[in-house]
């Protein structure tokens, strides 16, 4: 088009239709149809439609459900249930031993369950309860709950690690491996967080002492059919034995045969609620990573990426800088929109500006992510805030004022990650 403005209809219609209450997926892929319908009238409309086919047609997209499956199969089977006991083991003694508690299973279900709002809202059922019984605030123990559900999604296998390979071509499995360590990070300072709130409110721990090596060691065995699960995945990943998806398919079969046979708490009737969660969770998912690719589509149809990447090189050419300027952008953004809306629209506009300027798109795609994983706790549109809350029935201005000291945590990390890229980039290549 010669008007760059009307060019840009579609993506201002994105944002008009979001804010109205429109889903995102249907947005997009409105914005899209609107373009080649009305704007666009030399060129046939079939042409979105035959997209969002072709976008449908991913092997890597079989990951998504399966993941998703296993992870609903693991919340009836009583493997969190373990995971929740090995970390009481391990963090049990502190000061506010539930709090830590709370941040260790949020990193051991990461590597089970891949689903923040999945994570957040298993512990606000099972951990917020007792911590409140046990003298916690509510409002700190719904606070330390959403912000550690930020953890699942970087830990392997998560679901927006798989978002954003296929969204920005990058390989699945490299995206697994780089989550680690700004996943183990993340949980660090956010213990230390808790550590000094524990301490200045004289939070007690759940232990009398800790856990002798003896005890580590039986809880350990009790619970090794939850710890070997991710680390089984993904070292059949990484030695080439499977592929994601069909690492997501074993996902299944494994969590099955633990919790019918081994734990023996899963119940065939269980299968009705897996089902609805796994035919929701895939849908909601699935549908905006097609729609996000056919919206994609005018993004390079009306070459809006290379304009903006010329416009962007002409404020900077600094990569720095223009890390920290893409982080403010994701940072406003994810105030006011869902973080992984903000990364289906967002991410195809900024990789190749990023890949332009030398950044690993790898090195990006964490940087994306633990910044929407940030937004997911503060207001107005903090997804994983929303489901601790309604769960918990905590205030939201109480939750946001104990989830502050969090929030300046997680964004220290993100401060690390994007401007440390080794810390991302390490394991990848140590792993080749």
């Amino acid at each position: 088009m010669n008007d760059p403005l009307v060019a840009l209809i579609p993506v201002f219609l994105v944002l008009i239709l979001y804010f109205s209450s429109v889903p995102i997926a249907f947005a997009l892929f409105g914005s899209t149809l609107f373009y080649f319908l009305f704007i666009d009238t030399g060129t046939s409309a079939i042409l979105v439609f035959q997209k969002f086919v072709s976008s449908t047609q991913s092997f890597s997209l079989l990951a998504i459900p399966f993941f998703i499956m296993a992870g609903s199969i693991m919340n009836y089977s009583g493997i969190s249930e373990k995971l929740m006991e090995f970390a009481d083991v391990l963090t049990g003694h502190m000061k506010g031993g539930l709090g830590h508690v709370n941040v260790v299973l949020s990193l051991l279900m990461g590597g089970v369950s891949g689903s923040a709002n999945a994570d957040a809202a298993m512990e606000a059922k099972i951990l917020v309860p007792e911590m409140v019984k046990k003298g916690y605030s509510l409002e700190f123990s719904s606070a330390v709950t959403a912000a550690s559900s930020a953890i699942t999604p970087v830990i392997p296998p998560g679901i927006n690690l798989i978002i954003y390979g296929i969204i920005a071509s990058v390989p699945v499995n490299k995206m697994f491996i780089a989550g680690y360590v700004p996943g183990i990070l993340m949980s660090i300072v956010m213990m230390i967080t808790v550590s000094i709130i524990a301490h200045k409110r004289d939070y007690a721990p759940t232990r009398e002492k800790r856990a002798s090596a003896g005890e580590i060691l039986t809880q350990a065995r009790k619970s090794i059919w939850a710890l070997l699960f991710p680390f089984g995945i993904i070292a059949s990943i990484r030695i080439g034995m499977i592929t994601p998806s069909e690492a997501g398919a074993i996902a299944i079969i494994y969590t099955f045969i633990v919790g019918k046979f081994i734990y023996k708490k899963l119940k065939f009737s269980d299968f009705v609620p897996i089902f609805k969660e796994t035919v929701y969770g895939t849908g909601s998912v699935v549908l905006i990573i097609v729609a996000a690719n056919v919206f994609g589509y005018y993004l390079s149809w009306e070459g809006i990426p290379q304009a903006l990447t010329t416009t962007m090189l002409g404020i900077t050419k600094n990569k720095y800088v223009m890390l920290l300027i893409c982080n403010v952008i994701l940072l406003v953004l994810g105030m006011f929109i869902e973080g992984g809306a903000a990364m289906v629209i967002i991410a195809p506009l900024l990789v190749p500006l990023m890949v332009k300027l030398g950044v690993d798109p790898l090195h990006f795609g964490m940087v994306v992510i633990v910044n929407i994983m940030l937004g997911g706790i503060t207001p107005p549109f903090g997804s994983m805030m929303f489901t601790v809350c309604g769960i918990t029935k905590c205030p939201i201005d109480g939750f946001v004022k104990e989830a502050v000291p969090f929030i300046i945590s997680l964004f220290l990390v993100l401060l690390m990650v994007t401007y440390m890229p080794t810390l991302v980039t390490f394991l990848p290549n140590l792993i080749g």
